[in-house]
């Protein structure tokens, strides 16, 4: 196992009614600016829940954050929270809302001209303005990491940030928003929060034997609460499941003292960039591929993955890694998500020497956990995804 250094200060509060202990986990005298997306937390009823939570503070609101946070959209709240000197940012939803919750954190305190650099100078966030979640949709693990991405729709480009400053310093999931949220959004979730583990535990051994069973017993959850969640979303047992699972695959713990991937994500960001398919797909339509084509690299920890989790015990190492991948793809499918870029965009060709090209320009010359996922084999993996 890796050297390690872990710290996660979020409190979580889990669980059914945990809306009603928001106004305790926010400073006295706080001006709060509340933070949403399209609007549906005013038709379930977390709207109200939060209202009533913080009824004893000056709230101001700022809904409007697109699925996938549009750095436009969040300078408009970045004015307002220097006009009306904001001291405390609230995010109410899922992953997109608190990416872009935590950008604010960053911008408010940024005292450069162009808050664009923090993400693409890749700069870390060391302080950023404090502030709290409500998840009201479980997937990426934002509501327990200090990791966000960004989009800017103008230059269709799609940015990571994050940094010690940007854990929140509560948040709050409650299984019951599960119930009013669309099977689509559901399947997604289980697809991002799989591949979330999958980056962390499919490189390669260090011998990290807790870590590796901390990832399988994830997957595992995922795979067996999936039917159920999917069937009936007000399944209050199957929603925490769900919930939790989704917190855990990404909130830190099980990426300490072993190699990470996130060459699935790099190459699927772009994706949602060009063509505006949902994060989750775009990491279902990147993933056979990418351990297709690193097989030689992966094999062992593949074996591993199709023994552990998918109970495959006949062939050889090689005959289980290729399982291995075949049953990820059918867990996909399973959740009714699409795996090849032809089936979202008639506009597919060319797209890899695209990403091939941003990736050289940028300086991104060796992803994976070996750093030897070079552009050229981006464009391929990208190009076997077609």
């Amino acid at each position: 196992m890796n050297n390690f250094q872990y710290k996660n200060p979020t409190k979580i509060l889990f669980g059914k009614g945990q809306i009603e202990n928001l106004a305790t986990e926010i400073p006295e005298n706080s001006k709060v600016l509340m933070l949403y997306g399209g609007g549906s937390i005013k038709t379930n009823g977390i709207y109200e829940q939060v209202s009533k939570a913080l009824s004893n503070f000056e709230v101001i609101e700022f809904g409007g954050i697109p699925a996938n946070p549009e750095y436009e959209v969040l300078l408009e709240a970045l004015d307002i929270i220097k006009a009306e000197n904001i001291t405390f940012l609230l995010g109410v939803g899922g992953g997109s809302v608190i990416d872009g919750t935590k950008f604010l954190s960053a911008a408010a305190l940024y005292e450069g001209e162009e808050p664009w650099d923090i993400l693409a100078k890749n700069m870390r966030t060391l302080v950023g303005m404090p502030f709290g979640t409500v998840l009201t949709l479980p997937a990426t693990g934002s509501e327990m990491n200090s990791g966000a991405v960004i989009t800017r729709a103008e230059t269709k480009e799609k940015f990571a940030m994050g940094g010690p400053g940007l854990f929140p310093v509560f948040s709050i999931l409650d299984p019951e928003v599960v119930k009013s949220i669309p099977t689509r959004q559901i399947a997604n979730g289980l697809a991002d929060a799989f591949t979330h583990v999958l980056e962390q535990y499919m490189t390669y051994t260090v011998d990290a034997k807790l870590q590796d069973r901390f990832a399988e017993s994830i997957l595992q959850t995922l795979i067996e609460v999936a039917p159920a969640i999917l069937k009936d979303p007000s399944d209050y047992k199957a929603a925490s499941n769900f919930m939790w699972s989704c917190t855990m695959a990404l909130n830190g713990l099980i990426q300490q003292g072993v190699p990470s991937d996130w060459a699935v994500h790099m190459m699927g960001h772009e994706l949602t960039a060009l063509f505006g398919i949902d994060h989750a797909r775009t990491l279902a339509i990147i993933a056979e591929s990418h351990y297709t084509f690193n097989l030689d690299s992966k094999k062992d920890k593949l074996a591993q993955y199709a023994e552990r989790v998918w109970n495959v015990t006949e062939g050889t190492k090689d005959d289980k890694a290729k399982a291995g991948i075949k049953k990820t793809t059918e867990f996909f499918h399973s959740l009714g998500i699409k795996t090849k870029l032809s089936e979202y965009t008639e506009d597919y060709k060319g797209t890899a020497q695209i990403i091939s090209k941003r990736f050289e320009e940028r300086g991104w010359k060796g992803l994976g956990e070996h750093g030897k996922v070079t552009p050229k084999a981006v464009e391929k993996i990208v190009k076997m995804s077609y």
